[in-house]
């Protein structure tokens, strides 16, 4: 729009010269003529100038009228550089810095199919995370869809150590690795524990032969859609209402979770009852099962179990009674 004002203006300037020299400027010196005007070079008036009637006057509107109109141009170009590449390197740098502040967060590795559900999981959980993928265009969009155009991202390749340094896999306290290609989900798992000793791996794999594979290179747990989808199927014929009420919970837009919630040898509660953990009277949440630090777990605890260091308790509530279970759990 501003770059067809500007060719308005310097066409009307030369034709209006030409008209009001009749004939004394051809067409190609009232075109030069109005270049100079507008971009106020001026080298100086066309011949005879002073023996047009209103040229001058004419003149002095072509002024005013080319120098608003490279000034529009002039705007919309800064504008275009502020609002585009400029503007992205400021957005990206200032999530840089944001990304480079986090600690104990999590790294996903892809945004694609499978990615986008973990990035729905975790920011209805409230969870910190950082996605990498090579898409920009796929990141914004689930940027917009998902986390309501809030959502840390680095762009790169997650196989290469550099993307995931950026997205501060050293101080990260899980990576999800959710790449469509097996190889590349190996290849981001051995880089992952290689650089983060102590982080939780969690990786995607599509076929059962790859599963032992990903284990040996790193991974805490494997999952596989295939055998997800398996038991999904068949559990929808025998059992669909716990079906539905486990999908109800997962919805981004329900607030009732289940959440781990390990003991710390710090807890006021060491050594206590659970009882006398107070849980009920301050919250909804309930205490559904516990997990020993050998992996064997009680479902159902009575109120009689003690509560010991290193303890796991699996906890279904809403977010905000989680949340005071948490604040209870690690009471000094």
């Amino acid at each position: 729009m501003s770059v067809v004002a500007l060719a308005g203006v310097w066409v009307l300037g030369a034709l209006g010269l030409h008209r009001l020299g009749r004939g004394i400027w051809t067409y190609g010196d009232c075109v030069y003529h109005t270049a100079i005007t507008i971009f106020t070079v001026g080298y100086g008036e066309l011949p005879h100038t002073d023996q047009v009637h209103g040229a001058r006057a004419f003149t002095t509107v072509l002024i005013v009228l080319g120098v608003a109109a490279v000034a529009y141009v002039q705007a919309n170009v800064t504008a275009l550089l502020v609002e585009g590449a400029l503007g992205d390197a400021f957005r990206r740098n200032r999530m840089q810095k944001d990304i480079d502040k986090l600690r104990g967060h999590i790294v996903v590795a892809g945004c694609g199919s499978t990615g986008r559900y973990v990035v729905e999981e975790l920011h209805a959980t409230r969870r910190p995370f950082v996605v990498v993928d090579r898409g920009e265009e796929r990141l914004r969009e689930v940027a917009n869809e998902v986390c309501g155009g809030e959502m840390r991202f680095v762009v790169g390749d997650a196989t290469h150590d550099v993307a995931l340094l950026a997205a501060g896999i050293d101080r990260a306290s899980g990576v999800v690795a959710a790449l469509t290609d097996d190889a590349d989900n190996l290849y981001v798992t051995l880089s992952a524990r290689a650089l983060n000793a102590n982080a939780r791996i969690v990786t995607k794999a599509v076929s059962t032969e790859a599963e032992p594979k990903m284990r040996r290179a790193g991974a805490s747990a494997v999952v596989s859609p295939n055998t997800i989808g398996g038991k999904r199927m068949a559990s929808e014929l025998v059992r669909p209402e716990v079906v539905e009420f486990l999908d109800q919970m997962q919805r981004a837009d329900h607030s009732l979770r289940l959440e781990d919630i390990p003991i710390p040898e710090s807890s006021s509660l060491v050594g206590k009852q659970l009882r006398d953990a107070a849980f009920r009277p301050r919250t909804k949440a309930l205490v559904i099962a516990t997990r020993d630090k050998d992996g064997t777990f009680h479902y159902n605890p009575g109120p009689e179990t003690r509560i010991r260091a290193g303890l796991t308790l699996i906890v279904l509530g809403e977010h905000t009674d989680l949340e005071t279970v948490r604040t209870i759990v690690h009471d000094m």
